[in-house]
């Protein structure tokens, strides 16, 4: 008897914005569980210049047909962060998996809605954090729990570039602009992940902080700079500093009792090494290259393959959600 083909998680794509055609789109086209099967687009000329670009079975002109479709099995939701709540409980009750872009929501209530919404129809969401699919954030994850480092004393992370362009989304506050939505939340979500194992409950979304300050400097309804301290009831302190307005600076620094590990390009898949300073003693740890956008679509497809929740929690989407509310109100005052 003849093996059937092992099955694929057909995606459909809400949109035909830069980090689908650049990025998710050519990973599912390079994964080993996934197929492309329909992009949807409210511009025609968009879905013209992506059949010319790329292998598409179907097109469609507006995201409702396309999750109407019974042969799409999961979304990817691309779509400006003030969009991503209504699109996803949208797909959910048509029965699609949702992948969505970070932020997940504008806000933790919101967070909760899209959540409780994909449970109640039971389909798999998942937060677009890339980084988390790594061979960079693997090799930190393992070298924390060495404990080369001691007791983790402090955290900073920076992700910062200059935006040139006066009419990108992310510049206007309606959609859900801001430095802190679009990368800011990078270096929250990093803290969280480790504050949650020196906690010794990774993944768990458990850890938060006992107190959060916070400035920013605002233009156009937006920030275009933000910079936040957390404090810890384990004693740690971390920052987050965020921007479109100065030079690219994509970086973060972990200090111990016993060591600093600094992590270059953090949230990328350059293969700049680690260094690990211990004493005296300074280390460059190699990072081999990564397909993170890659691995997150399968990691994603397999969940669902496999009925099982993603690698990447909901607990910590949950409270990544709520530690960008406390921030951006502490910059209020």
């Amino acid at each position: 008897m003849t093996t059937p083909p092992p099955r694929k998680i057909r995606w459909g794509v809400l949109g035909y914005a830069k980090i689908a055609r650049e990025q998710l789109i050519p990973a599912i086209l390079r994964s080993n569980n996934s197929e492309f099967t329909a992009l949807a687009s409210r511009d025609a000329a968009k879905l013209t210049e992506a059949r010319q670009r790329y292998p598409i079975p179907k097109v469609c002109v507006g995201y409702e047909t396309l999750l109407q479709d019974p042969g799409i099995d999961a979304v990817y939701i691309p779509l400006p962060n003030a969009q991503h709540c209504e699109w996803t409980l949208r797909a959910a009750a048509n029965g699609k998996h949702v992948l969505c872009e970070k932020p997940l929501a504008l806000n933790a209530a919101e967070c909760r809605r899209m959540i409780d919404g994909c449970a109640h129809h039971g389909v798999t969401l998942m937060e677009a954090f890339m980084y988390r699919y790594t061979h960079r954030t693997r090799q930190l994850r393992e070298i924390i729990r060495s404990g080369v480092l001691g007791e983790i004393r402090t955290i900073s992370s920076t992700f910062r570039f200059p935006l040139t362009n006066p009419a990108s989304i992310k510049l206007q506050p309606a959609l859900g602009g801001g430095a802190l939505y679009d990368v800011g939340c990078y270096p929250v979500n990093l803290i969280g992940w480790i504050a949650d194992e020196i906690l010794g409950q990774p993944g768990s979304g458990t850890a938060r902080p006992d107190s959060v300050s916070a400035e920013s400097v605002q233009s156009g309804g937006v920030d275009v700079m933000f910079a936040g301290l957390l404090k810890y009831s384990s004693g740690l302190i971390a920052t987050v500093q965020c921007g479109f307005n100065s030079h690219k600076r994509v970086t973060a620094e972990i200090v111990g009792s016993q060591g600093v590990l600094e992590i270059p390009e953090t949230y990328f898949d350059e293969t700049t090494p680690l260094i690990l300073i211990a004493g005296d003693q300074r280390t460059e740890i190699p990072v081999e290259a990564s397909d993170r956008y890659c691995r997150e679509v399968e990691d994603f497809a397999d969940a669902i393959l496999q009925k099982r929740p993603p690698h990447f929690s909901l607990a910590e989407t949950q409270r990544n959600a709520e530690v960008l509310d406390r921030l951006f109100a502490a910059a209020k005052h």
